[in-house]
């Protein structure tokens, strides 16, 4: 965990996802390795809304791959798309009541050349790291950040993010948001148009 952190509780997931999806920017997705701790700051959000919701995976009800986002709120669900890759999400709602959130885009903190590394990104010149458009390749986007963090369905489906024995966890670090954009979700075509994105505004790590 960072330094003058706050691992964040079950509490703060089990609310409606638009608040929740708010509320997590800024906050730090971190991931413990045998290696080191990797940890970026989330910088964009979707949230979906349960099964009233035409876009979410529980638009259908209740089944074996979207269980998660029924189960009780704080866990990890992730799933596999485009054949390509993986989105994490976190769910939100009592148990029993569908809800989650997407994590879209990350700024990297700690951990860069390790996340780069597994982007397949050249790190050999120091420079990269000061350059914000090489930085981007790493976690800007869903598909990037979940492979930078190494994040699979097969591993980490299901964990619990509140759990100090977890090794996905999110904290605060005191950072404080000064001003949030609101706009239409990304890449769906049902209930496309609603403002359920959440960015800080004009962080330059947004997907978009």
């Amino acid at each position: 965990m960072l330094a003058a952190s706050t691992l964040l509780s079950s509490a703060f997931f089990n609310r409606d996802p638009r608040r929740v999806a708010r509320s997590l920017l800024g906050k730090v997705l971190i991931r413990k390795m045998p290696r080191g701790v990797l940890a970026g700051r989330i910088v964009e959000t979707e949230a979906y809304l349960g099964e009233g919701d035409g876009a979410a995976h529980s638009a259908s009800g209740k089944t074996a791959r979207n269980s998660v986002l029924f189960g009780p709120p704080g866990f990890v669900y992730v799933y596999f798309i485009y054949g390509n890759y993986y989105c994490l999400n976190v769910s939100c709602l009592p148990d029993g009541v569908a809800g989650g959130v997407l994590f879209r885009a990350l700024e990297p903190l700690t951990g860069i050349k390790e996340m780069a590394a597994a982007r397949g990104l050249e790190i050999s010149k120091p420079e990269n790291l000061k350059d914000l458009q090489w930085l981007r390749k790493i976690s800007s986007g869903p598909g990037r950040m979940c492979e930078a963090f190494d994040i699979t369905r097969a591993r980490d489906n299901g964990k619990n993010f509140t759990s100090s024995q977890s090794d996905l966890q999110i904290v605060d670090d005191g950072y404080r948001v000064r001003r949030v954009a609101i706009g239409p979700r990304i890449g769906i075509t049902k209930s496309a148009a609603e403002p359920l994105r959440y960015v800080i505004a004009g962080n330059p790590f947004v997907s978009l």
